[in-house]
């Protein structure tokens, strides 16, 4: 065996981590390790193309919303927090305990704050000259 490091992991590479994390995973949960079911709640211009949302998944008992993103058109008109009322709803109907998320110290961290989410973790220097926050909100 030998060590390598690579900046170009092949897929089969990053398949046989993927394959050995899984398999302990499923080892110490047993039936509780169900794969993520994803979760996209999206405005759509008049033509049906996506003009902004979110995109996420629940897992564990938890939605996790990975992306979220609003054009400047759609900002200061509550457009955001339809987006994130949809979330919680369907993390709720699909029997979750909470949403959690990332964002930076240049993004909508207060916006986040206002819906009673709260800090749980910081990264301070990430990206250089700004922190990462991640924020939850249990039901």
């Amino acid at each position: 065996m030998s060590l390598h490091v690579t900046a170009a992991p092949s897929e089969a590479d990053r398949q046989a981590v993927l394959d050995g994390l899984l398999a302990f995973n499923r080892a110490v949960l047993g039936a509780l390790d169900q794969p993520p079911v994803p979760l996209a709640v999206l405005w759509r211009d008049d033509a049906g193309a996506p003009a902004g949302g979110a995109i996420g998944r629940s897992w564990g008992g938890w939605v996790f919303i990975e992306l979220l993103h609003l054009p400047d058109r759609l900002r200061g008109r509550g457009v955001g927090r339809q987006v994130m009322a949809a979330i919680e709803a369907e993390a709720r109907a699909r029997g979750c305990m909470g949403v959690y998320l990332d964002t930076f110290s240049f993004q909508a961290r207060p916006f986040y704050e206002k819906l009673g989410y709260t800090v749980f973790g910081r990264l301070e220097g990430m990206p250089f000259g700004h922190d990462r926050f991640w924020l939850a909100k249990r039901f």
